[in-house]
Formats: C-alpha cells, structure tokens, sequence
C-alpha cells in the first residue's frame, strides 16, 4: 500500500501544480489525503479546491477552513478573511463544511492500531494545538493523549520533521504552499507499506516551489496585502 499526504495548500495553486507533477512520477498511490488548511492565504482558493474535488483525493479540515466556513456562515473575522471567502463559491463552501476532522487508514494485513495511519490537521483532537517539534517527549504525549494510532501524520505548523515519541511515529509532511521552516521548496509525504515487515516506511519529497510564477499570480489578483504575503514566501517563514 502507498498513501501520499500533502498539507497546508493555502490557496496557491501553482505550488499545488507541482506536488500533482510529482504525484504522477511517483505513483500510483492507493490514497492520497490533504491534512487540511485548503484555500485561505493564497491567490486561488476555488482553484485549489477544485483541484481537490476533481482529484478525488480525500482532505481533512484544518484551523483555516473551520474560520471560512464560520465567516461565511456567521460574518467572522469578515476584515481580515472576507477576500477568501468572498472568492471561494457556494459549492466550493459546502465541500469546506463537509470536510471530515481526520482519516484513518488500516493497511492490508495490519492487526492492530499500531498499524494504523491518522491523518489530522494539528492533532488528533482539535485544530490548534501544536506538535511541535521543539518541545520534550512528555509534552508531545500529553497533546496526542489516548490516540492509539501508531502513525499520526499532519502539517498545520509547516515544518517537516519525523519523530518517534513511544509508540507513536509523528510525521509532519510541512507544507505545499508556504513553508515556514527556512526552505521554501513544495513539500510532502509518501507512505509505503510493507506488508511482510508489518511496518511503515516514509520519504519526505521536497520539490522546487515556483515562486517568479506565484509572487506575478499574487500581484494580478485582487488579494489584500500582496507584497507582505509575498514577503513571507521568499523567506518561508511566519514574519
């Protein structure tokens, strides 16, 4: 079985491009998941979104589609992410709405959860809270609490790393649309199963992120703060 999970798209289609380039070189994949945070922050949410739905790749809702859906439904936070919303469709909307909180995958001949994979956005119970990896071995098993699952795959902060803490691999794929750790480049993660070993192997792709493209897409939309969101990409990082 081979899975590839990508997160954290924002809206930039064009980096989302070149994951889908790589995604047809290295495949085929039985499943591929978006751990969530689809639209906001770049210049083409519907597109991306669109992307995804005609993919047919699963997706998980992340801290920025939940602050869509709310705008839309209830006028939050308007100020600050009405473009986004305002430029995402109604259908485009719904799809957001409908996005699960995690998925789970039991690979052929597991026998147990800690042969399961969990794909969530942050964490397995909320949207927030963080698995950093700075942070002790206790810290990070007090956010993941009771979650059996022996693989818990995610993005939410943009940094790539893989950790053991226990029994638990924590494997965050970073971003495909804005990383924050440094390196810019597209990133996600293929998941291959071994079935005779009863064991997961992981490869972290890192891929050239087209930024002349994207900061030029930036400019001709009609986005609010186009050159401090450009800013932040070439230095991929949250100032």
């Amino acid at each position: 079985m081979k899975l590839a999970v990508m997160s954290d798209i924002h809206g930039f289609n064009l980096a989302l491009d070149v994951v889908r380039a790589d995604l047809a070189e290295q495949g085929p994949f039985d499943q591929i998941i978006v751990a969530g945070d689809l639209a906001m922050v770049g210049p083409e949410p519907q597109v991306v979104i669109d992307t995804i739905q005609a993919e047919g790749w699963h997706a998980v809702c992340g801290n920025t589609d939940y602050d869509l859906v709310e705008a839309a439904e209830w006028g939050t936070g308007m100020d600050e992410i009405g473009w986004w919303v305002e430029n995402i469709t109604p259908a485009g909307m719904d799809f957001l709405t409908a996005l699960p909180w995690s998925h789970r995958i039991m690979p052929p001949g597991g026998t147990g959860p800690e042969h399961e994979v969990l794909v969530v956005h942050a964490n397995p119970h909320n949207l927030l809270d963080v698995l950093d990896p700075r942070i002790t071995d206790r810290e990070l098993r007090e956010i993941i609490g009771d979650e059996t699952a022996g693989t818990i795959v995610f993005g939410h902060i943009h940094i790539t790393y893989i950790r053991h803490v226990g029994p638990t691999t924590l494997v965050d794929v970073s971003a495909v649309g804005n990383s924050k750790d440094g390196d810019l480049r597209v990133k996600y993660g293929i998941l291959t199963w071994d079935e005779a070993a009863l064991k997961w192997s992981v490869e972290i792709r890192r891929l050239d992120y087209p930024l002349e493209e994207t900061e030029a897409q930036i400019r001709a939309s009609s986005m609010p703060k186009p050159e401090k969101v450009i800013k932040k990409l070439r230095h991929a990082s949250y100032d």
